[in-house]
């Protein structure tokens, strides 16, 4: 007697979105079946992994994190260069941490500067983030639109309190919206209903689902991102068939496991090995979720992910 595997019939598509321009330009989305299902649909364009990039020397960041770029913490430029050409980045990830009010408060005008400066040393597809605080990500981000007309870059966190601001600014000069939402299906899809109503074209969206680290709500954050994808390819729900972002590294170097010392905690293993092995991990878990872009910061993690993609795609 055969066995005969059923098919899951998919009758939706995962919308393409391209970021950058010219050669270095890269391309998300496309799937019409779940990563790494290549024996049951299309999977034209591989996940990517982005450097996070912060604007100013990160004091939240592990010592363990700021070795690899211990000659460039407080140059963000240099630091992109550094990605770039040493460990071959494809896309940058520019945190915009020195605009927090409760924090530097740099202003809005200074970062304009130091982003128009970026662009002209950087030529690899770039995505700007703020600080989530929604007044000043929204002054900051319409600047940066604006210098950045025609590099088709990203910019976020686009949130239900400043869409039509950002939106606004992601219109006019023709970039891509990262749109964030609580991990809840049915809010990230309001959000999109509402981008799309003011205006922004259906292949200028990615969705930020939020996302939790290994140990601290990786489970929920895959249910909720495995929904959306379902809704994408078997639901006909073309308002949530959006590539998703997920920003993993500032997650897991928070966390209490990767904070142990070897020499306090022994059991716990080598404390550098154990922090790169989590965000890797991570990383890991929510690529098969469906994640199309994860945001990540040791480079030994992202060369594990990168194997892994290798190898699997």
């Amino acid at each position: 007697m055969s066995i005969q595997i059923p098919e899951p019939g998919y009758t939706g598509k995962i919308k393409e979105i391209t970021i950058g321009v010219g050669s270095k330009a890269v391309t998300v989305g496309g799937q019409s079946a779940f990563n790494f299902h290549t024996f049951e649909g299309q999977i034209p364009h591989q996940s990517l992994i982005a450097y996070e990039i912060p604007d100013t020397i990160p004091d939240d960041w592990m010592d363990i994190c700021k070795k690899p770029y211990q000659d460039v913490l407080n140059d963000p430029i240099g630091w992109a260069k550094k990605c770039v050409e040493e460990y071959s980045a494809k896309i940058l990830v520019i945190s915009l941490i020195s605009i927090d009010p409760i924090g530097m408060n740099r202003p809005a005008s200074d970062v304009a500067k130091m982003v128009e400066k970026l662009i002209k040393e950087v030529d690899v597809p770039l995505l700007f983030w703020g600080c989530d605080n929604p007044e000043k990500d929204t002054e900051t981000l319409r600047l940066i639109a604006e210098v950045c007309d025609g590099k088709n870059i990203g910019i976020g966190p686009v949130v239900d309190k400043n869409y039509k601001q950002i939106g606004a600014a992601a219109i006019a000069y023709k970039h891509v919206i990262l749109a964030s939402s609580p991990v809840d299906v049915n809010l990230g899809k309001q959000l999109n209903i509402l981008l799309l109503e003011l205006g922004v074209p259906e292949n200028k969206i990615i969705m930020d689902p939020t996302t939790g680290g290994l140990g601290y709500g990786i489970e929920y954050t895959y249910s909720v991102m495995e929904r959306d994808r379902i809704a994408g390819l078997l639901q006909q729900d073309d308002k949530l068939a959006f590539p998703m972002i997920c920003y993993v590294g500032r997650e897991i170097w928070k966390t209490k496991e990767v904070s142990l010392s070897s020499s306090e905690f022994p059991k716990m293993g080598n404390q550098e090995e154990r922090g790169i092995l989590m965000e890797a991990l991570t990383a890991n878990i929510l690529v098969s979720a469906g994640a199309d872009i994860l945001v990540m910061r040791h480079p030994k993690a992202v060369q594990l992910m990168n194997e892994m993609l290798e190898e699997l795609k």
